[in-house]
């Protein structure tokens, strides 16, 4: 997943973008809001991990106005803020979940992996065209019986085709997604080299091309 965080506190941004990456995880960090409002522009992003109170404004405003632009990203607040009332206007604001500090960053990407999840066409395993099966939350695979073992980078590439299911994904797009780890640009035929190893893995219709148009996970229709 591609993730971007909003966080003023540099000890707690630093450690959570680390531990992120850790995962597997694509973070760009902005330590205030007019930098979370640029790197939106033009750049996809799978979820959003927001601090409430940040040195330009509200991060609950900077919500709501993103909602009413209609974006569904989903979005995790992450705040010191811990009264009953606190947490219902933020979840009323647009928030999808609502964690308080100080927290467990393992319970933090266990939350920011259940916000995801309802965003899937299913909550158990996926049946790829070609017969090929994968299951984000265990980030598990098998085709023809076998398990497969896929590589983080590929794994962060089969979720943002499963996110985006049924929708072409341009190639630029699966760049930004999947392969911006560390803030490197990925090499020019680095997506082409990783697309082929899943379809290897997973078989050839797993992923679909369509010049002008990009990449798409063709799922098995029940």
């Amino acid at each position: 997943m591609r993730i971007l965080l909003v966080e003023d506190d540099w000890v707690l941004g630093d450690g959570l973008r680390a531990f992120l990456r850790a995962e597997g995880q694509v973070v760009d960090w902005c330590p205030t809001l007019a930098q979370a409002s640029a790197a939106l522009r033009g750049e996809p992003f799978d979820a959003w991990l927001l601090d409430w109170q940040l040195p330009d404004g509200s991060g609950l405003d900077w919500l709501q106005a993103r909602r009413a632009q209609g974006l569904r990203t989903p979005a995790l607040m992450l705040t010191a803020r811990e009264t009953l009332n606190d947490r219902i206007q933020g979840l009323d604001g647009g928030a999808d979940d609502y964690l308080v500090k100080p927290f467990a960053p393992e319970e933090l990407a266990a939350r920011l992996r259940a916000c995801v999840r309802r965003q899937l066409p299913s909550e158990g395993a996926l049946t790829l065209q070609g017969g090929a099966q994968v299951q984000l939350q265990t980030r598990s695979a098998q085709w023809q019986g076998q398990k497969v073992e896929l590589t983080a980078r590929e794994w962060a590439l089969m979720e943002a085709l499963l996110l985006r299911s049924g929708r072409w994904v341009s190639k630029a797009d699966l760049e930004a997604l999947a392969l911006g780890f560390d803030g490197q640009p990925a090499s020019s035929n680095s997506l082409e080299v990783h697309i082929a190893n899943l379809r290897r893995k997973l078989g050839r219709s797993a992923i679909e091309t369509l010049r002008g148009l990009g990449y798409r996970c063709a799922l098995e229709t029940p």
